[in-house]
């Protein structure tokens, strides 16, 4: 039954990709529905094992597009722009939180603590929608002036440690525990230090590379490997500060940033493997939704989601501001940070297991952002990108 699980996403989602292109339809926006549809709410043609895999697999997703992502990244380019890019890490995503905590407590008749804790779930913009659509500007030269792909790369994949510290920091408040202010302390110290580790793996290993002429797809085999570790490493120490995802991308980072024709080359097979990657991403993503809890919601969810993403698209507007960005580029940089899925289908439901009364409310906004915002910022930066992005 696994291995029919897996002909059953394969099969159905090349259909589905298949037949979103002809529609001019984001494929992840078919691959969740796909999930919704193969998942335990509706048909039920998953196998318990694959989903009980789905967070490892999901993992594995991610780190291949991150990898390919970090081998696109114009590290020149995007210390350019500094500010705006640093700001796009945290900004966004404070306002979202503090608009939650502001509105849900009336909208949703939860406590404020269980409001800046449903605040942290929603502020993470989802790296598995944005960074491929990124790498997709990134190859067609659009906003490539601006560094637009770069500056959203770098906030998307860092907000995400940010988001993730302030959310077991409120979980363990919303328990009843203490709020410990130096905890945030740990938010720099992991950005700094994965990039750190990441960078010195890339650096050794390209110089490894080029000493014994490894072939290019064993290349890329030793970069999974050690990608894989980092991951491990976070889960294994969790008392450490450190992201595996953002060391993911600093090995690829200094790989380009030491030799751009090897990085051309070894994305080319990461560009192959995100084929089958992205398809088992969003339909394990679209397979973890839970419908029920979604329609028992009604409207409320849907109407506090809507006055939050306004509250973001104030914060990403002042982290671009005093830059020479045109009004659509800023607006185009606003639709790109819409997205949620891959967070918030991993943390959405924490709340309800650890047996909080808000907990369901909690897991039931979660789901509604994602089955909201994928869609939309994916539709949105397809639409969008050709008019108002500038082609290199």
């Amino acid at each position: 039954m696994l291995l029919m699980s897996f002909a059953y996403i394969f099969i159905f989602g090349l259909l589905i990709d298949r037949i979103c292109k002809q529609f001019k339809v984001p494929s992840l926006v078919g691959f969740l529905f796909l999930g919704i549809v193969l998942g335990p709410h509706v048909f039920n043609l998953l196998d318990g094992g694959i989903l009980d895999l789905s967070a490892d697999l999901r993992q594995v997703a991610l780190i291949i597009i991150l990898s390919r992502a970090g081998l696109s990244l114009d590290l020149k380019g995007l210390l350019k722009v500094g500010r705006p890019a640093l700001l796009m890490c945290f900004v966004p995503a404070t306002f979202e939180i503090l608009g939650t905590a502001l509105l849900a407590p009336s909208i949703l008749g939860i406590s404020r603590i269980d409001a800046l804790l449903l605040g942290t779930v929603l502020g993470a913009v989802s790296p598995a929608v944005v960074v491929p659509k990124m790498i997709k500007l990134i190859d067609k030269g659009y906003g490539m002036d601006k560094q637009i792909p770069q500056i959203v790369l770098a906030g998307s994949s860092a907000d995400d440690i940010y988001v993730l510290v302030l959310f077991s920091s409120f979980l363990g408040l919303a328990q009843g525990g203490d709020f410990q202010a130096s905890q945030l302390l740990n938010i720099p110290v992991s950005i700094v230090l994965s990039i750190l580790v990441g960078g010195l793996v890339g650096a050794g290993l390209n110089a490894f590379f080029k000493r014994f002429n490894w072939s290019s797809i064993s290349q890329v085999v030793f970069l999974l490997g050690f990608s894989f570790v980092f991951v491990s490493l976070e889960k294994t120490f969790p008392q450490v500060p450190f992201s595996g995802i953002l060391a993911v991308m600093s090995m690829g980072i200094l790989i380009n940033r030491l030799d751009g024709n090897r990085a051309q080359d070894l994305s080319r097979y990461y560009n192959a493997l995100w084929i089958p990657g992205e398809i088992l991403l969003f339909v394990l993503v679209g397979a973890s939704v839970n419908l029920p809890y979604a329609f028992q919601a009604g409207w409320l969810p849907i109407l506090l989601i809507a006055l939050v993403l306004c509250f973001r698209a104030v914060g990403v507007l002042i982290s671009l501001s005093r830059t020479n960005l045109s009004l659509q580029e800023r607006a185009f940089s606003v639709i790109a940070y819409l997205p949620k899925a891959t967070v918030q289908a991993a943390i959405g439901g924490i709340p309800l297991a650890m047996g909080l009364p808000a907990g369901e409310i909690i897991l039931t906004v979660s789901v509604v952002a994602i089955l909201l915002t994928a869609p939309l910022g994916a539709f949105g930066i397809d639409l969008t990108y050709r008019k108002w992005l500038k082609q290199k």
